[in-house]
């Protein structure tokens, strides 16, 4: 390797631990504010309730009018049907929460701040990195390992200086969450992770908030208000139990195109808006899909409030916000959420793998093909998780499954598709040395070869 490439690869890896070291900063900073305020919580000094307060009187400075250059910068939204003076006026007075600064929330916050809305919060807990670029739209380079709230907030005031931000860095839990969320008029889910969203329900249901909930992953988006109108179900009417954690996938293990958050997350910005103003029918009781491989849009009625709703029923048996974590057995985060679904003689480490790569065995990558294209270790044979499933690879590999004596290893990008895929061929292959990597491609590349692509 030439002193160039060796200069490169230095550069990457400072930067690498630099964004790590912010990270592991910011999350410091939260543990400390989630316990300063738990602490003042049972002292019944809670700081949070100045700011709460401090929020509302400066809310109560209602705007009566519009200004020369409102009427010059909103004048092809204030000569709309329906619109018009008091609409703007509505947004100039209005507070709204994004929770999530990634590829839903930027385009969001965009419009809504382009828009004219008076005030907006900003929740995240994260770091911009590279991997953002290509749909979180308001980050860019030059701020990489900048929390995204600041990043934002830098770029949605030079779109409009008149936006009140307030910046909320921190992972929202049950027990900061209501001293967050009373600010504000309206909140926007754009976290895309099932705990965040029971937790928001919840909240925003014991508030009396109108929730706009937004996802995307892969080529598909979905869209629906929650909470909103006498009759408009909450989350848990729809979803009254979180999923395993096994079966929820996020951008990160299935990736997504930036457009198709862009166009989500702009839709959540015109929900927003109409609730706001009061304009059009509101999309509450019916959701939104919209498939990006046909460029087509469904609109489907939902049911209506569940009488029995744990939460939003006339006799709700959730009181208080609770772990949504445990609630849901998973982390409220898209970082990486290891499972945990095998013994620990079931699974190899990276550098007890890299110990038996000389020795005969099979690595199967259960990942999909557009991804090992991406990036392989030697001899690895790919074999998707949906082919493991269906049992494709009994015929395919029968004569390595008939040798008890030779060893399968199954990889994938961070060791949980591999679990997956481990389990279910040992319930097949009981007495067969079957194991996984632990970590997978990302452990590989951690701690084994620096120079292996990452993604």
């Amino acid at each position: 390797m030439d002193n160039l490439s060796l200069q490169k690869q230095d550069i990457e890896e400072l930067r690498s631990e630099i964004a790590k070291l912010r990270a592991a900063l910011y999350t410091k900073e939260q543990q400390l504010q989630d316990l300063e305020q738990l602490h003042a919580q049972q002292s019944g000094n809670d700081p949070d309730s100045a700011v709460v307060q401090q929020e509302h009187e400066e809310k109560a400075e209602v705007h009566t009018h519009l200004t020369n250059d409102d009427i010059a910068r909103f004048s092809r939204q204030l000569i709309l049907p329906g619109f018009g003076v008091q609409g703007q006026l509505k947004l100039k007075n209005s507070a709204v929460l994004i929770v999530g600064m990634g590829g839903l929330g930027c385009p969001a916050a965009q419009y809504l701040a382009a828009a004219g809305c008076g005030r907006l919060g900003l929740v995240d807990y994260d770091i911009v990195e590279r991997n953002n670029f290509h749909r979180q739209t308001l980050h860019s380079e030059k701020k990489e390992g900048m929390s995204k709230v600041d990043s934002a907030r830098i770029a949605l005031l030079e779109l409009n200086s008149s936006c009140q931000i307030k910046c909320h860095t921190r992972l929202l839990n049950s027990l900061n969450a209501f001293s967050v969320l009373r600010a504000y008029d309206v909140i926007l889910d754009c976290s895309d992770n099932v705990p965040t969203r029971y937790l928001l329900n919840d909240a925003c249901v014991m508030l009396g908030k109108p929730l706009v909930s937004g996802s995307a992953l892969k080529m598909d988006g979905q869209l629906t208000v929650y909470n909103y109108g006498a009759d408009g179900p909450c989350y848990r009417c729809i979803y009254p139990v979180p999923p395993p954690p096994e079966a929820v996938t996020n951008c990160g293990d299935g990736g997504v195109l930036g457009a198709i958050t862009g166009t989500i997350g702009a839709l959540q910005a015109l929900e927003a808006i109409k609730v706001i103003v009061g304009l059009g029918e509101v999309l509450a009781g019916r959701l939104l899909i919209y498939d990006g491989f046909s460029n087509l849009f469904r609109n489907i009625k939902i049911r209506s409030k569940r009488p029995n709703c744990h939460i939003c029923s006339a006799e709700p048996l959730i009181r208080d916000l609770i772990d949504y974590e445990l609630f849901c057995g998973m982390h409220a985060t898209d970082k990486d959420n290891p499972l945990q679904l095998l013994e620990p003689e079931q699974r190899l480490n990276v550098f007890e793998y890299q110990e038996l790569q000389s020795a005969p065995h099979l690595l199967l990558d259960v990942r999909q093909p557009a991804e090992f294209e991406i990036c392989q270790l030697p001899s690895a044979v790919n074999m998707p998780l949906a082919e493991i499933l269906d049992d494709s690879y009994v015929k395919r590999f029968s004569s390595q499954l008939e040798s008890k004596e030779f060893p399968i290893v199954v990889l994938c990008r961070r060791g949980n598709d591999s679990q997956i895929a481990v389990q279910h061929m040992r319930n097949r292959y009981p007495d067969h040395s079957i194991r996984d990597v632990i970590g997978g491609l990302h452990a590989w590349s951690n701690k084994v070869d620096n120079g292996f692509p990452i993604y």
